[in-house]
């Protein structure tokens, strides 16, 4: 990838992230703050393929996990994407938090849509929640399902800042077999930046691909990617804690991982930037 740093691993946790500590944000953020996480960028990366039809059988009561028919009840998406913003809400300075739409009928896994025209990230999470919202009732879900193009973006927005980000993908997890060696080509060169990779599995799975984009990438400069399975970590914790365990769950392997871009030198102004071929700019929402 055209860095010469030394490979830094990161695979074992720490222990002030054991889940089961946490019952608020509020703890959670100190652990974070304590293993040595300053400051992070947010960006967020939503599924919007076919699949999402089929795969809440089990764990949505059949309905498409963009279901957003009740208001008692959020989907999945909804869910995953409030409990990470707001555990990562002091970290985030400015609370501008680009989103952006994948798989479906005007992007077909070549690129992404933004959730706001021209680009323009939402303002805090209740802008999200309602963009996402707007979007999901209209949008046409497509396909195939390809990571790459939302990681990509993520990567051009870390060269222009220079600053460490957190890509969130919530996605059902059915990668196309066509589209699994860019989605490993894209994973891998996000490691040679100061970005983590967190991807929250939502619906039935299988998870199989997800478990092996965590652990078997060994060509990556360090460890960028966690996996999680929302609906397997939300309900095996009591109502008043899952939504700090599931956060945990998430951002566990952060500590190591800042490390990991503090000691590769990612984030120093005047390393040598690898090459890169910018992705196609974002659509506007459909």
């Amino acid at each position: 990838m055209g860095n010469s740093a030394p490979k830094v691993a990161t695979r074992t946790r720490p222990r002030a992230m054991i889940p089961d500590q946490f019952s608020c944000f509020e703890e959670l953020t100190q652990a974070l703050r304590d293993a040595g996480v300053e400051k992070t960028q947010l960006v967020v990366g939503v599924d919007f393929t076919q699949s999402n039809l089929k795969t809440g059988q089990r764990s949505f009561n059949g309905k498409c996990l963009h279901d957003v028919s009740d208001p008692s009840c959020p989907n999945p998406y909804m869910q995953a994407l409030s409990i990470i913003a707001k555990a990562l809400w002091d970290f985030d300075d400015d609370h501008l938090i680009p989103v952006y739409g994948f798989g479906d009928f005007t992007t077909r896994g070549e690129s992404v849509f933004s959730f706001a025209d021209n680009d323009r990230p939402c303002k805090g999470l209740v802008q999200c929640e309602q963009r996402y919202k707007d979007i999901a009732r209209t949008v046409k879900l497509y396909g195939p399902t390809s990571f790459a193009p939302v990681i990509r973006q993520a990567i051009n927005l870390v060269r222009e800042t220079q600053e460490y980000h957190i890509l969130l993908i919530v996605a059902d997890g059915q990668v196309s077999k066509a589209m699994m060696p860019a989605t490993v080509k894209a994973i891998v060169e996000a490691s040679s930046y100061a970005m983590s990779i967190v991807m929250v599995g939502v619906g039935d799975g299988p998870w199989g691909v997800m478990e092996q984009f965590d652990d078997d990438l060994p060509q990556r400069v360090f460890d960028n990617f966690q996996f999680v399975d929302f609906n397997t970590v939300f309900n095996r914790y009591p109502k008043e804690r899952r939504e700090a365990a599931f956060a945990t769950h998430a951002l566990m392997e952060l500590p190591e991982q800042y490390n990991a871009v503090k000691a590769l030198q990612l984030l120093d102004s005047d390393r040598k930037m690898p090459s890169f071929v910018p992705p196609n700019p974002p659509l506007n929402p459909p």
